[in-house]
């Protein structure tokens, strides 16, 4: 059982977060997130197998390792895919029809942070009561003599084609018979996790790509670049004469967009080219977009997720969501990060 802090909550919107090795984000901590959820999880369903994935923070191989311990102590499997984009991890979850997956990341903060996400078998953020059980089964005595022994241990094996798979379905996206030949393309990766995907798609697909920030060493992740920082982009594109920039977050979850003149296409007019493209193809579902309301200072400070407007979209089919950073949720692709 884990020691009673102030709050026995650890989840809050968008996973656990916090400063790596302080309360919450320690090893300690994740090893009892990993026997917890391993419970949790196979409790509901039976099986017993659960993706994890990261970004590029030094503080990932402590966790990724103090989380596998944990779930191989419940006598669950764990299948690690290294690096790759939060919406990759969601993809591969589904893909190798594991029972959960599990992104270590704090998305564009500073390298010293990081999260831990849970992703459920579909690919979807897992919902709130679940999370909650998670929480109630680290705090109480639940697990105490829980311990398998011999071959009811739990193991940990690599899968090196996760990037593959994604890489493929990601370029499945892209209408046949299209192309970005003559087009330059200059991709800012902020150091993480996109770091070889993104270049390598966008080239695969005939663009001529230059590939800024793009050299992760543990802490230079979102270090005056990438998505929160949008002036690099901006100023690699005239200087390398650029068609458009892309500037991915640490976890690739986001992207900021701008033109040949470097000016920013923000999110608003990103959805409006997306929704009249898919309404001229026939995909925009029900014909109608959720946009992110704008918020007042005055309340900053309230949960926001994109998990509860990507349930708006799903409960209602919508065709097309995006929050204030250019975060695109696209219901033919039932998707979320």
């Amino acid at each position: 059982m884990v020691e009673r802090k102030k709050s026995t909550q650890l989840f809050g919107t968008d996973g656990i977060r916090g400063k790596a090795n302080h309360y919450p984000m320690t090893g300690e901590i994740a090893f009892e997130v990993g026997r917890a959820a391993a419970y949790v999880l196979k409790k509901k369903n039976g099986r017993n197998k659960i993706l994890i994935g990261k970004d590029t923070r030094l503080s990932g191989y402590m966790l990724e390792s103090a989380l596998t311990s944990g779930i191989c102590s419940m006598g669950t499997n764990v299948v690690l895919v290294g690096p790759m984009p939060t919406p990759g991890i969601a993809f591969v979850t589904r893909s190798l029809r594991v029972d959960a997956g599990v992104v270590i990341s704090a998305s564009h903060n500073p390298y010293d942070d990081n999260g831990i996400k849970f992703f459920s078998s579909d690919g979807f953020k897992l919902p709130d009561s679940t999370e909650h059980e998670i929480e109630k089964a680290m705090f109480t005595e639940t697990l105490k003599n829980i311990r398998p022994e011999g071959a009811g241990i739990g193991k940990a094996y690599r899968v090196d084609d996760a990037s593959g798979r994604y890489i493929e379905y990601v370029k499945s996206t892209f209408p046949k018979g299209r192309t970005l030949e003559g087009m330059k393309v200059v991709i800012d990766c902020s150091n993480g996790s996109a770091y070889k995907i993104t270049p390598f798609v966008l080239t695969e697909l005939g663009a001529d790509v230059i590939a800024i920030h793009s050299k992760p060493d543990g802490i230079n992740i979102n270090a005056n670049c990438g998505a929160m920082h949008p002036e690099a982009i901006q100023k690699a594109v005239q200087e390398y004469k650029a068609d458009i920039g892309i500037a991915h977050d640490g976890d690739a979850d986001r992207t900021i967009i701008c033109d040949e003149q470097g000016e920013i296409v923000d999110g608003d007019k990103i959805m409006a080219i997306c929704a009249l493209d898919m309404k001229k193809d026939g995909r925009l579902n029900n014909d109608t977009v959720v946009r992110q309301a704008a918020r007042t200072k005055s309340v900053d400070d309230l949960p926001w997720s994109k998990r509860h407007d990507f349930q708006s979209i799903l409960n209602n089919s919508f065709g097309l969501g995006i929050e204030r950073r250019c975060g695109l949720i696209q219901y033919e692709y039932r998707c979320v990060f």
